[in-house]
C-alpha cells in the first residue's frame, strides 16, 4: 500500500466518524446556535442604539400595534422575547414554547417586508436594502428550527415504526377478498 492510499485511508475514516458523531448532534448544533445569536442580538437591544436592527424593528411593531406601542417600550420587550427565545433554545427548557415563540416572532420579523417596503427595499420587491437583507437572512434561521421542531418532535414520538412488505402469493393461490360481514378464515 502505498503512503498516500494509507493516509487517504485514514482521512476518510477521521471523516466518517467525525461525520457520524455529528450527525448525532447536529440538531442540538442548531439550536444552541440560534440560541446563542438570539442571546446576543436580544442582548444588544437592552441597551438602545446598540443593535443594527433596532430601528427597523422599533418601527415595524409600531406600525402592527397601530402606534399603540411607543418605542421605549418595544424595544426591550423585543429584547426580553429575543433572549428569552435563546435561553429556551441554548438549555433546551421549555422548548416547544421558544420554538412556538420563535415561529411567531418570525412571522412578525417577515411582516416587515411588506408593512415597510421603502425600508426593506430598494427597487421592490427584487433588490432587499441592507435591512431587508438582514431580514430575509432569517430564512436560515426558520430552515434551523424547523429541523429542531421536527427533530424534537420525532424523538418525542418514539422510534418510527418499520414498514415491512406484506408476503407475496404465488399466482393462483390468492384468497377471497374480504367484504362487510364476512370473516376472515
Amino acid at each position: 500500500m502505498s503512503r498516500s492510499a494509507g493516509s487517504s485511508r485514514r482521512l476518510h475514516t477521521m471523516w466518517t466518524s467525525f461525520a457520524a458523531g455529528y450527525h448525532r448532534r447536529s440538531s442540538a448544533v442548531l439550536r444552541i446556535s440560534v440560541g446563542i445569536l438570539f442571546l446576543w442580538f436580544g442582548g444588544l437591544k437592552f441597551t438602545p442604539a446598540m443593535s443594527p436592527a433596532e430601528d427597523i424593528a422599533v418601527h415595524a411593531m409600531s406600525v402592527m400595534t397601530f402606534h399603540a406601542v411607543p418605542p421605549d417600550v418595544s424595544r426591550p420587550l423585543l429584547a426580553t422575547m429575543e433572549v428569552a427565545i435563546g435561553l429556551g433554545l441554548v438549555t433546551g427548557v421549555l422548548l416547544r414554547l421558544a420554538l412556538a415563540v420563535f415561529f411567531v416572532h418570525m412571522l412578525g420579523v417577515f411582516s416587515t417586508l411588506v408593512l415597510l417596503p421603502d425600508d426593506a427595499w430598494s427597487t421592490v420587491p427584487l433588490v432587499p436594502t441592507m435591512e431587508g437583507q438582514y431580514i430575509i437572512k432569517n430564512i436560515v434561521l426558520i430552515a434551523a428550527c424547523l429541523a429542531v421542531a421536527t427533530t424534537s418532535a420525532a424523538s418525542a414520538a418514539g422510534p418510527v415504526p418499520t414498514i415491512t412488505p406484506a408476503p407475496t402469493q404465488e399466482p393462483g393461490t390468492e384468497e377471497a377478498p374480504l367484504t362487510a360481514g364476512t370473516a376472515a378464515r
